[in-house]
């Protein structure tokens, strides 16, 4: 491990289980968060203080395939002690997945103009054990068509008030949805969705909308009633967190970043693994 002091801007691709975690920010009266164990490990590795940056957060409970972050080092360290030396510095929930150096005009937030979700639904009879905290139990059989066409309407630049948390922090609500696609494979159904940004609980707060469409206790065109009153009170229940997956990260490719290996791995124990490949949504 070199110790000479070159200042560079590392960008990190991070996976994490967010179970049992605060949620991504760094709190001091919330421990403990995925920011500070990473920052806490990055630290070591550098001898020196260091602090990230992160293209989304997520709250208690949501996990990450593909989060991206970046920071500025002091100190010059090879790739190996970013990614392998750091990984062994963390709680087996988190990861870090690759490596890459960019300019200093990299900025792992302002610098993404895309960001994806996808909320997993487990809609079997029975709870699942094993993965309990990988995804969301709804044991009312649903139709996952109907969400799908549902869901359509909130295709575009909207106001997304109802879908919306109190303690949203934004200062407007309006975003843009590129793609919001429902599908099945097997027991699972899953929400795939893509913006601009999101707002606070926005794929929590769509999740429980489309579930309400796709057991029958709301028709398609409910959801677009809830839009257009832009009232939170309108959308019903926020959707439990452990079914949330932040996924992908647009940026543009003269950084040369990777893209997403678009698979949950061990997160989900199922025969559909094909599930989270681009061509099967």
């Amino acid at each position: 491990m070199s110790n000479s002091s070159t200042a560079e801007r590392i960008v990190l691709g991070i996976e994490y289980f967010g179970y049992g975690f605060k949620g991504w920010q760094r709190q001091p009266s919330a421990k403990p968060s995925i920011q500070e164990e990473i920052e806490t490990a990055l630290s070591r590795i550098a001898n020196s203080p260091i602090e990230i940056t992160c293209a989304g957060r997520t709250d208690a409970g949501v996990h990450a395939v593909h989060q991206v972050v970046h920071f500025d080092s002091p100190v010059y360290r090879n790739d190996n002690s970013w990614v392998r030396g750091v990984t062994s510095l963390l709680p087996d929930q988190i990861g870090v997945k690759w490596v890459r150096r960019v300019d200093d005009s990299f900025h792992a937030r302002f610098s993404a103009t895309a960001r994806r979700y996808r909320y997993v639904i487990d809609n079997s009879p029975v709870a699942p054990v094993i993965n309990k905290y990988g995804v969301t139990w709804h044991h009312v059989p649903l139709n996952e068509q109907a969400m799908h066409e549902a869901g359509q309407a909130l295709l575009g630049e909207n106001d997304f008030t109802s879908f919306r948390a109190k303690q949203c922090q934004s200062n407007t609500p309006m975003r843009n949805i590129h793609h919001l696609m429902v599908r099945r494979v097997g027991p699972l159904v899953v929400i795939d969705v893509k913006a601009n940004a999101f707002l606070h609980h926005m794929i929590r707060n769509i999740a429980g909308v489309l579930c309400e469409v796709g057991d029958g206790r709301r028709p398609v065109e409910w959801v677009a009633e809830v839009l257009a009153a832009r009232d939170r009170v309108q959308a019903g229940i926020t959707a439990p967190p452990h079914g949330l997956y932040f996924v992908d990260v647009d940026y543009d490719g003269k950084y040369g970043l990777p893209v997403m290996a678009d698979s949950l791995g061990p997160l989900l124990v199922s025969p559909a693994n094909h599930l989270f490949k681009p061509d099967s949504l």
